[in-house]
């Protein structure tokens, strides 16, 4: 509930690639470090939920694997950004949630 009150804000979408910490890091190695082109998720709002969360990529990243697949479904989601992809994603989450595999 408390993210919704970010989103009125301004501050975080209800779509978009999940926000990472800063210095957050993946079998010991910095994001930026592990996957080339990390950067270009950070061009839009992050969200709530996203085409990574959906599709199993959620929870820790404590390879760089993890990470590799997170940031590709994020960067797939950037470039092929509609209000259909986003209504599609937003019908899926709930049923993503019911799915614990991953969970953090």
């Amino acid at each position: 509930m408390p993210q919704l009150f970010n989103v009125l804000k301004g501050d975080l979408s209800l779509v978009g690639p999940r926000p990472h910490p800063e210095k957050a890091k993946a079998a010991d190695r910095l994001y930026n470090d592990v996957v080339e082109g990390y950067f270009a998720r950070h061009k839009v709002k992050p969200g709530i939920t996203g085409w990574a969360q959906i599709n199993g990529w959620r929870g820790e990243t404590d390879t760089a694997e993890k990470i590799q697949r997170r940031v590709e479904h994020d960067l797939y989601y950037i470039e092929n950004w509609s209000l259909a992809f986003d209504l599609y994603i937003l019908a899926r989450t709930p049923f993503a949630i019911l799915d614990l595999e991953n969970a953090y």
